[in-house]
């Protein structure tokens, strides 16, 4: 008997989003989660990534460590083998999560956080527990602030990481402007003393100093040493040139002077809010920024002796911001731009992609806190993360612009390719996903680890210079199980006997949207007494073809606040966002060298050619065995030729079953939109135009979405192969003008 009809108020459900009479509940106040969850209840009790100590102090400054990696690498230092070593781990590790739920509480100073969690640990039976921690941390070789994953991490990481950068940069830009201006104000001060000025009694008495002063004639001196001294050595116009590019140099605001303290700095600010503003700043500042940079090639030719006023001053003259090359810009700090969630929206970024295509020196953190969104048009569908997820991917076609996408999650996994982004000479995007928008109560790390898990916000890393192809430019970093469409994973638990289970569970879109009770409209739990076999896993259910996804429910394994198994239905809507979401996975597979489409195609056709090859050549081998005789063949009568059809125009269709589903692949655009539906059904051929590759890949509600969502309108649904679809009414009345 078939389970959906057994229960029909499941298959309701999942078609309307609708409770309707008894034998399903509502999710909202069950406190539901995804089952792999339940042992992720309170962090403070793992040891994993977080929280962070960006490191301010030490030879590591500017760079992330991890909390356990420094517990570890102190107590391979500091404890001994044997029972007293195993009492100082012991008592450090509970040290490590004191540390670690006050980090979730705020951030600090390891230093100090290090303190205060000594006092908190309990003495347990060792009174000098307290003491030897306090005494252990004079062994820490590094120091900074400590940081959970939340909201404000995607921005201190890249701030710090910027920082440190910008640090690096203004120490080799310091070092050789510093170097010009002594090689400078040498010439200057040669010049001064070989000059008749320099050859004055009291001009020789302050070169002399020391105490030997009262011992010589300066007068005398000055007669001697002072008959034929010129005026002034240095040519007038060398001399002012000089002058003009010392003042330009030291009165430079590019980058701050470390000798002065922090009330006398002038340097200019390159941390912005909105990439309105540092654009601006840029404009404003670039006529200044070329003066810097020609001082900077006069002083090296007057240093080296090789400037010749006949060529080099018209050169000089017309040097403008115009002059500056990208090698230029390097040498000065980058830009950086902060855009929180909640600006992303605002009129100061609407120039985002402008800002990055045009090759400035800056360096954008965009944060998102929300990934699942309502369709502007409303009618309950969603329109999901299309400014958070696709906006780093859009990124990579720029040209030359380092982009990084990740969760919050795994900043410090990735913490080397950040490293690198911020040390691209170009410009560099940062997308971060924070994992706090959330209404559930889950954690932003757990949030933000199941959207990559979910494949709802993939990590990815694009170095525009690591190599001259995709494959070396382009990668899928530390998402798990990359070649798959969803991560798998074993989920153990007890049944209602008591005996251990043990099911390998994938995790989808549906188990990510679960973690977020505002979207608890689209899940329903099943009572155990209406459990049956036409509820399947989400995945499955996914990868099914449209007869058994008509006969079948999608369901997740969920667990409640007491950690009980549960089984709850996903309507059809979010089931659709899902099939979308994978689509948009199985593109950034292909861009990573996983799956790709191209590559399989070529090497179904080598094998075709192999196999070939390898018939003809046993064909060959059997006839030289078979040693058969030649004989004479009677030719065969002529067959009359055939008159060829007319060649069809380019406004004929041909005949076809009005009933038949199909596209006019001659006149396909290569919009994308009938694979973004469902790619599986609809493919591309060799000429990337579409045609119906697998008609019982998909349901009819695809085909009929996919003819609307047709730019040219090349697509004809023909009528529902399954006549039980749900809705074929309105949809046989939707695809009337394309039939």
């Amino acid at each position: 008997m078939d389970m959906t009809l057994q229960f029909p108020e499941q298959r309701l459900f999942f078609t309307t989003g609708r409770l309707t009479g008894g034998g399903l509940d509502a999710v909202d106040g069950l406190g539901l989660r995804p089952a792999v969850f339940a042992r992720y209840r309170d962090l403070t009790r793992l040891r994993y990534d977080y929280p962070v100590v960006l490191v301010s102090k030490g030879a590591e400054a500017g760079t992330l460590r991890s909390l356990s990696s420094v517990v570890d690498a102190l107590l391979a230092e500091v404890a001994p083998r044997g029972l007293e070593g195993e009492r100082l781990r012991r008592n450090v590790l509970r040290l490590e999560r004191e540390i670690r739920t006050m980090a979730a509480e705020h951030s600090g100073a390891l230093s100090e956080m290090w303190n205060d969690a000594a006092a908190r640990v309990p003495a347990s039976g060792d009174p000098a527990a307290r003491e030897v921690l306090t005494h252990v941390a004079e062994k820490l070789a590094l120091d900074g602030e400590v940081i959970d994953c939340g909201a404000a991490a995607a921005r201190q990481v890249a701030e710090h990481l910027w920082q440190a950068a910008q640090q690096r940069q203004g120490a080799a830009l310091r070092a050789t402007v510093d170097r010009l201006v002594v090689r400078l104000s040498d010439i200057l001060r040669a010049a001064f003393l070989h000059s008749e000025a320099g050859q004055r009694p009291e001009a020789l008495r302050a070169a002399l100093g020391g105490s030997h002063r009262d011992a010589f004639d300066f007068a005398a001196m000055s007669r001697l040493v002072g008959r034929n001294a010129p005026k002034d050595e240095l040519a007038p116009g060398r001399r002012a040139r000089i002058e003009r590019t010392l003042a330009v140099l030291k009165s430079q605001r590019f980058f701050a002077d470390p000798r002065l303290p922090a009330e006398e700095q002038r340097a200019f600010g390159f941390r912005f809010d909105t990439c309105a503003a540092a654009a601006e700043a840029f404009r404003a500042r670039l006529p200044e920024l070329a003066e810097v940079v020609k001082a900077m090639a006069i002083a090296e030719l007057e240093a080296e002796g090789r400037y010749v006023e006949r060529e080099h001053d018209a050169f000089f003259d017309g040097f403008d911001t115009h002059a500056l090359s990208a090698e230029d810009l390097a040498l000065f700090p980058d830009y950086l731009v902060c855009i929180p969630s909640v600006g992303n929206d605002a009129p100061g970024n609407a120039g985002l992609m402008d800002l990055l295509s045009a090759g400035l020196p800056v360096k954008v953190l965009v944060e998102s806190a929300d990934l699942l969104e309502e369709a502007a048009a409303g009618a309950g569908h969603f329109a999901f993360g299309v400014r958070s997820t696709r906006l780093a991917n859009t990124a990579t076609g720029l040209g030359g612009v380092f982009v990084v996408q990740a969760p919050g999650s795994h900043l410090y996994a990735l913490r080397d390719r950040l490293e690198r982004a911020f040390a691209h000479r170009g410009a560099a995007l940062l997308a971060v996903y924070s994992g706090s928008g959330g209404s559930s109560g889950i954690a932003p790390y757990l949030t933000a680890a199941a959207a990559v898990e979910a494949r709802a916000y993939p990590a990815f890393v694009y170095d525009p210079y690591a190599g001259d192809n995709q494959a070396a430019r382009f990668a899928l970093a530390d998402n798990p199980q990359a070649e798959a469409d969803w991560p798998v994973g074993a989920l153990e638990y007890a049944d209602e006997n008591q005996q251990r289970r043990i099911e390998d569970t994938a995790f989808t879109l549906a188990d990510f949207a679960l973690c977020d009770g505002r979207y608890a409209r689209h899940f329903a739990r099943v009572p155990r007494e209406r459990w049956n076999g036409a509820l399947v896993p989400a995945d499955e259910w996914l990868a099914a073809d449209a007869a058994k996804q008509a006969r079948t429910l999608p369901m997740l394994l969920a667990v409640d606040a007491d950690d009980v198994l549960q089984r709850v239905i996903v309507d059809a809507k979010l089931m659709q966002m899902a099939a979308r979401v994978r689509t948009f996975w199985h593109r950034l597979q292909e861009q990573g060298g996983i799956h790709n489409s191209h590559a399989e195609i070529l090497l179904a056709r080598e094998k075709a050619k192999w196999d070939a090859e390898r018939a003809r050549e046993r064909e060959e081998t059997k006839t030289s065995a078979a040693r058969v005789e030649p004989t004479v063949a009677t030719p065969a009568a002529a067959s009359p030729p055939q008159a060829s059809p007319p060649p069809q125009t380019a406004d004929e269709k041909p005949a076809r079953d009005p009933n038949e589903a199909w596209i006019e692949t001659a006149r396909c655009p290569s919009c994308n939109e009938c694979q973004t539906i469902n790619d599986r059904m609809f493919k591309y051929n060799d000429n990337k135009q579409a045609y119906i590759a697998d008609i019982t890949a998909g349901t009819y509600r695809e085909l009929v979405e996919a003819a609307e969502a047709c730019q040219v309108a090349i697509i004809h649904p023909g009528t529902p192969r399954n006549p039980d679809e749900p809705g074929l009414a309105e949809l046989l009345e939707r695809a009337k003008p394309f039939l």
